[in-house]
């Protein structure tokens, strides 16, 4: 493919490239939101139209991808794994129907990649000026995020405390010491704008690793905050989320809200417990001795909570590959409890709905040999020919937890989203 730059206003070109990009039937988009840290790479990137796909069949779909990844190597590429992927990793089961109808794994080989770099744009095409000219052209039309419904909850008030009590139990008996528990909210006959959709939800609550996903009648829309995995060179990292609190009124009442969650000490051992299934997971994939977590998890505000977040990391050993060290670590651990295995079982015999690609991720990998990948939540989910949308929340449960504090996390954490629908729920 050839490459050109143009210099551009960032904020319009980015509006229009977005709807004119709607016409495709695979569509990527990832933005940082101006966030930065140590590992920071790119600033917002988007992946449209697909020379190759990659579409799991549910059957050793990691072996698979590997093959597809290798055969477009020098390439970008973008895409999810489901969480549904566990039951491939483990010898685990997910019963519960797929409403969505995601796959479990979808990946595919952009043939135009425009990167956003400050003011100035990059595309990537067979002929970048067409795509610019395009673009810089097209007029876009004004979208409203209408949603005429309210939500509904999978889970009554009364069936979640019955699982939460089910799953301390197991806590109790020492079965598990960490396990995260979450539940559907849903809307059916649904006709909606999905990039007006999320538009206004990274208004709303813009994230470190936003992402607007498309493939074909499928769509993701994440506000998610949290990193999953990530390669730079032959470094990994992970920066698992456990502890969350609200953001306060005032500059003073933030502080405070932040001085009490990183003192927490059931916060903080949610987090440790996190850090160690993670590290846990990734010595597989790492040269002996170099896998290295943060003393202390650190504090992180966005728009609408305050989050605890760790940062792990460890040399690759160069013995495997890409898809091997994710499948390693996946799902990410946040979003299971610990030990691992059995906090996933536990999980689908207590929920009541799929995930699918909720708790999953969805990311790139580069044509440079690096990757990053989101854990997916804060996000809505919607199938535009079923007229489905889903999204889930869920918190860690350890033995101090209490059932109306983290019924209602779930709903702060569903706080953005309502929002974004301009709905509430049933």
């Amino acid at each position: 493919m050839a490459k050109a730059t143009y210099e551009v206003n960032r904020n319009i070109f980015q509006a229009k490239a977005l709807q004119w990009a709607q016409q495709f039937e695979q569509v990527c988009f990832l933005q940082s939101n101006d966030y930065k840290d140590d590992y920071a790479s790119i600033d917002a990137i988007l992946a449209v139209d697909a020379s190759e796909i990659f579409e799991s069949d549910s059957h050793t779909t990691f072996e698979k991808l590997t093959i597809f990844k290798a055969k477009h190597s020098s390439n970008w590429m973008f895409g999810f794994f489901s969480y549904d992927l566990k039951n491939e990793i483990e010898s685990l089961k997910t019963s519960f129907p797929n409403p969505v109808g995601f796959a479990d794994a979808y990946f595919f080989i952009p043939k135009i990649l425009i990167k956003f770099i400050g003011t100035s744009i990059e595309i990537e095409a067979e002929t970048p000026s067409q795509i610019y000219e395009a673009i810089n052209h097209y007029s876009p039309t004004e979208s409203i995020a209408d949603f005429n419904k309210k939500i509904k909850r999978r889970y009554s008030k009364e069936a979640y405390f019955n699982a939460f009590h089910r799953m301390m139990d197991h806590i109790k008996r020492g079965d598990i010491y960490e396990v995260n528990l979450c539940q559907e909210f849903y809307a059916e006959n649904i006709d909606l704008d999905p990039l007006a959709v999320y538009t206004k939800l990274n208004s709303i609550s813009p994230t470190p690793f936003s992402t607007f996903f498309k493939a074909n009648d499928k769509y993701i829309l994440s506000a998610s905050p949290e990193r999953f995995l990530a390669k730079r060179g032959d470094i990994l990292i992970s920066q698992p989320i456990k502890g969350t609190a609200p953001r306060g009124n005032t500059p003073q009442e933030d502080q405070e809200i932040i001085h009490i969650l990183e003192n927490n000490p059931k916060e903080i051992a949610e987090n440790v417990m996190i850090v160690d299934l993670v590290r846990n997971d990734l010595t597989r994939s790492a040269l002996p001795g170099t896998v290295a977590a943060e003393k202390r998890p650190r504090v992180h505000t966005f728009k609408q909570v305050h989050q605890l977040i760790s940062t792990i990391t460890c040399k690759i050993d160069h013995s495997k590959s890409d898809i091997q060290v994710i499948k390693d670590t996946f799902p990410a651990g946040s979003m299971t409890g610990a030990p691992k295995i059995s906090a996933m079982r536990l999980c689908d015999q207590y929920e009541i709905s799929r995930r699918g690609v909720y708790a999953g991720s969805v990311g790139y990998f580069s044509s440079n040999g690096d990757f990053d990948f989101n854990v997916i939540i804060r996000t809505i989910l919607y199938n535009k020919s079923s007229k489905y949308l889903s999204f889930h929340t869920g918190g860690a449960l350890t033995i101090e937890a209490d059932p109306e504090k983290e019924y209602n996390e779930c709903e702060l954490k569903a706080s953005a989203i309502l929002k974004t629908l301009n709905t509430a729920l049933e």
